[in-house]
């Protein structure tokens, strides 16, 4: 366990997003090894990759529901010096992503081809995605048990050994996608369904490795069968702060599923050169997200241990260390757009699409970073409800006008970015406001002049 109600909040900050960055920065690699190899296959092969790869959204949206809980309930259980509360959050967090993991796994093969079907017209990326699909479920299914342990140790402020693991998962799914996928070495190329083995291969050796250290290492929190009996409250406690944070991911699903259906018209390119450009946009995100990640645990603990000052500064400093790094990937992207995606496909069309994506899509970085830092500052409050709401006001003020644009006979799949763009915005401000109102609740004020200057920065 590391007590991070002591010492300096920036310090916490960086010592504990350092290890998350450098494990993003590996699975940055894995995106981008994952997608020149696939890319080289063609467009439909790219789209088709894209449209089931969306359905991992779907699946964070139930890791999020152990993630966010577990990590928040630990984190204030910690706080408060309650190592039994902490034990049976965790192993009740255990005993759900076991079912769910093994309910996932079943769906997923039944209803892979009925989603695929629902937001694209072409049957060559359809089978694309399907055949990915098959291999890449055990993927899907086995996150659960990761986020399990790895969010446990998170409560505990131990990121390091997850990050370390997670990183070797990745460097492990990079070593074996151009055996795989391309046949370097065995002259057996399997294309796509080779970049859905490796994934799944890498996770099954990062649930053993985080298994191992867990049972060898971690003394806090500890896997106890007696405690994975049912028990509604703790349940109901998971639930209460998991389920509006994986209704986030949800919505994002909904969000990328939605563009995927408008966009179809225009064909396997379309789809691929957004699916290219998501994707791209995504790996950006993953440092400042790290940044987010961290700040949760440090607020959390500072939440359980009363110390409202510190979880304000935690705020401050995880907002401008966050939306610092968003603003120079804005300007990346600008002037470097066309040299980040060219290497991944021979289709001019795609190219194209996939520059004009990110130098528009990045004028919602800035505000992004802001919206991850509210989400996490609400996950250590134990409240994500509006987290939820900010990403449903977005769903919503995105979805009417796209629809509206997709039936004009002037539409551009353009139109989509800037509506995009706007609506990030607006959901910043959202979520901007509702941490105020939220710290205002729960956050006791005037208890010193300290404090005091903490509070204007809200």
């Amino acid at each position: 366990m590391k007590d991070l109600t002591q010492g300096s909040i920036p310090k916490h900050l960086i010592n504990m997003a350092l290890p998350m960055m450098i494990g993003m920065f590996i699975q940055t690699l894995y995106f981008i090894v994952d997608l020149y190899f696939v890319g080289k296959l063609g467009a439909a092969a790219l789209a088709g990759l894209s449209l089931a790869g969306n359905a991992m959204f779907l699946i964070f949206a139930l890791t999020q529901i152990l993630n966010v809980s577990t990590a928040a309930l630990i984190s204030h259980a910690v706080g408060a010096k309650d190592r039994e509360d902490a034990n049976l959050t965790f192993n009740q967090s255990m005993m759900l992503s076991t079912v769910t993991g093994l309910v996932v796994c079943i769906i997923g093969y039944v209803g892979a081809e009925a989603y695929l079907n629902l937001i694209s017209q072409d049957l060559a990326t359809v089978q694309m995605g399907l055949t990915y699909l098959h291999w890449f479920i055990p993927c899907m299914a086995l996150q659960f048990v990761m986020v399990s342990i790895s969010s446990a140790l998170r409560g505990t402020g131990i990121v390091k050994p997850t990050m370390i693991i997670q990183t070797l998962s990745i460097l492990v799914n990079i070593l074996l996608s151009p055996i795989l996928i391309a046949g370097w070495g065995s002259g057996y190329a399997m294309g796509i369904a080779g970049a859905g083995l490796a994934s799944s291969i890498s996770v099954v050796f990062a649930v053993i490795l985080l298994c191992y250290y867990f049972k060898t290492a971690e003394k806090y929190v500890s896997v106890d069968f007696s405690l994975w009996r049912v028990d509604t409250a703790r349940i109901k406690k998971l639930l209460a702060i998991g389920l509006p944070a994986g209704g986030e991911f949800f919505l994002m699903f909904v969000y990328m599923g939605t563009i995927y259906w408008l966009i179809q018209p225009f064909g396997a390119d379309a789809q691929a050169g957004f699916g290219l450009g998501s994707r791209i946009m995504q790996s950006l995100f993953l440092p400042a997200m790290a940044i987010a990640f961290a700040a949760p645990a440090i607020a959390g603990q500072n939440f359980g241990a009363k110390n409202y000052q510190r979880v304000r500064e935690t705020f401050t400093w995880s907002a401008i260390m966050t939306c610092s790094l968003m603003a120079i990937l804005t300007l990346a992207c600008l002037s470097q757009a066309e040299w980040m995606v060219q290497a991944f496909s021979n289709d001019q069309e795609v190219l194209l699409i996939s520059v004009v994506f990110l130098q528009l899509i990045c004028w919602n970085f800035v505000p992004s970073g802001l919206v991850f830092t509210c989400s996490g500052m609400f996950q250590a409050l134990g409240n994500t409800m509006p987290a939820l709401f900010s990403t449903a006001t977005r769903l919503i003020t995105f979805i009417l006008p796209a629809l509206w644009l997709s039936q004009q006979e002037d539409f551009q799949i353009e139109q989509l970015w800037y509506v995009s763009v706007t609506t990030v915005c607006i959901q910043a401000g959202v979520s901007f406001y509702l941490l105020r109102r939220e710290f205002n609740k729960r956050l006791p004020q005037g208890e010193s002049s300290s404090e005091n200057l903490a509070n204007e920065n809200l």
